[in-house]
């Protein structure tokens, strides 16, 4: 049986990290008692009352979680200094503000809850925040494992303290555990549950964002931003908004939200993830230089913000420094190995005809999807983004099929929906979907694109020239495959068929000159 780990996660080596294993577990009787997590289908139960009971598994730990994936610090605790020096006092200083902490930090808070408990096991918040650190390190390692342990974490705590008699902060838990497992369905339900019984619990709302986000609810998603920014007014606010603003297309005011953020930021942690914001949205609007600096001062700030090494990394590929791309890449990889990550940097070597290395990183990519979804993680996005891409779009459509049925109905699924559809050979039924995926973020390159190949399959040639042409204005190189291509169909819409006469197609535009000579006045006589 798996328990809990008497010693934390060490910060992981550039070269290698090691995930935990069986030997690494400690025999305590009060770690030890865990029971092993229910699967992912049960969570939430059908019964309410179960629901909240094992949502505050994780209600405490999700409160740390919930805002430390946003970076937040209020205005009123930017000069504060924690009571006592040292990481776990830094730690929870950080969390308690809605901001992340250092990695040093975490792993020591995580130890330190491992060494109370083990004196004080029916501490129900103990076991929450031990759960939390549990699922903040899972994130930020990219170690799905960490999940589970964050699972049976927050059980205990609801077991000692149920929901319904105050365990709010594992209910907030669970909400961001299903949030990380991309549960958004039960991440709303474990938030929503909160909310009802504590409208005041400022952590819940990060968790609730996520989790609208995820179901495509874009009035949720406003209604629970602008209760945060009231609730906790500062950076992490900030960030929420801008992010918002990007999702939607707004460029010019997510910029000035995190411009706003960048400027109030207090710690290198928050700062970094500011930053890299910055670097985002350079990226989305076809500045790939702008992006460069403001990843690279990201990396400054905070060299283990490993998001902002991959970052630079797409950057770069868009800059034509495919070498220092793949160096970027194979180091964010070697400390975050994201899905995402490798299926970047597969069709990085795919663009550069380097078919063996392209084919490595595809069956990389495939191991760690299937390790995630034995972790209870729903990487269904992913997976059928690659599969109509590079695999069986059948199987994308299946998959992805099956997440708008459980009410994944963000742009982004969308748009991944009918792609696989027009790649499946069904163009007429991924329309609606690229189209509405495209209405939702009008100014997303990879979007438009997606929508201007329907197009233009369907004969909708004039729509086609609109889409392709949006797409690549707003990003030119936006994709090291799908960029090239947008500009090939661009170009075929726009250059006459081959089969049209020669005396058919429209004349060339004058010249200079033989405008001049058509306009100016010839004398009595010439000709």
């Amino acid at each position: 049986m798996d328990v809990m780990p008497q010693q934390p996660p060490q910060p992981p080596d550039p070269s290698r990290r090691r995930p935990l294993e069986v030997s690494d577990f400690s025999g305590a009787s009060a770690l030890s008692a865990l029971s092993d997590p229910a699967s992912p289908s049960d969570l939430p139960p059908l019964s309410l009352r179960t629901t909240l009971r094992r949502a505050a598994l994780g209600a405490v730990a999700g409160a740390v979680l919930v805002t430390g994936a946003v970076v937040a610090v209020p205005e009123d605790g930017r000069n504060a200094s924690p009571p006592v020096p040292g990481p776990v006092s830094r730690a929870l200083g950080a969390t308690a503000a809605g901001a992340p902490a250092a990695l040093s930090d975490l792993t020591a808070l995580i130890e330190d809850r491992q060494q109370w408990l083990g004196t004080h096991p029916s501490d129900a918040r103990t076991w929450a925040e031990l759960g939390t650190a549990y699922v903040e390190w899972g994130r930020r390692s990219a170690d799905t494992a960490y999940y589970g342990r964050a699972e049976r974490a927050l059980k205990r705590s609801l077991d000692i303290q149920p929901g319904e008699s105050g365990n709010t902060a594992a209910w907030t838990g669970l909400a961001v555990l299903a949030d990380a497992r991309h549960d958004f369905g039960a991440a709303k339900k474990w938030g929503e549950a909160v909310r009802a019984r504590r409208p005041e619990e400022w952590a819940v709302y990060p968790a609730l964002i996520d989790a609208y986000g995820g179901l495509g609810d874009s009035g949720s998603v406003s209604r629970a931003v602008e209760r945060f920014t009231a609730l906790r007014a500062g950076v992490p606010a900030l960030l929420r908004t801008a992010r918002m603003h990007l999702d939607r297309g707004r460029h010019e005011e997510a910029l000035a939200e995190a411009r706003d953020a960048a400027g109030r930021a207090a710690t290198p942690e928050q700062k970094a993830e500011c930053l890299s914001l910055l670097g985002e949205l350079a990226w989305e609007r076809g500045d790939p230089g702008e992006a460069v600096r403001q990843y690279d001062a990201a990396l400054r700030t905070d060299r283990e913000h490993r998001p902002s090494l991959a970052g630079r990394a797409r950057a770069l590929v868009a800059l034509g420094r495919t070498d220092e791309a793949q160096r970027d890449y194979r180091a964010a990889l070697a400390r975050l190995p994201r899905p995402e990550y490798l299926l970047e940097l597969g069709e990085l070597y795919e663009s550069l005809g380097r078919d063996a290395d392209a084919d490595d990183q595809y069956a990389r990519l495939r191991r760690a999807l299937a390790r995630d979804e034995g972790q209870g993680v729903d990487n269904a996005l992913l997976r059928g983004r690659f599969e109509a891409d590079h695999g069986d779009p059948a199987t994308a459509v299946e998959v992805l099929d099956a997440a708008w049925r459980r009410a994944h109905r963000s742009p982004a699924v969308a748009d991944a929906l009918g792609w696989a559809l027009h790649r499946s050979g069904d163009p007429s039924a991924g329309l609606e979907y690229a189209a509405r995926a495209a209405e939702a973020d009008g100014r997303n390159a990879s979007y438009a694109y997606h929508l201007g190949v329907i197009q233009r399959a369907l004969g909708k040639y004039d729509a086609a020239r609109r889409s392709l042409a949006g797409a690549l204005r707003s990003n030119p190189r936006f994709s090291p495959l799908a960029g090239p291509a947008a500009r090939e169909a661009l170009d075929d819409l726009t250059a006459p068929p081959v089969d049209v006469p020669a005396d058919a197609r429209p004349a060339p535009e004058p010249s200079a000159e033989q405008q001049q000579s058509a306009t100016t006045p010839r004398a009595p006589g010439s000709r």
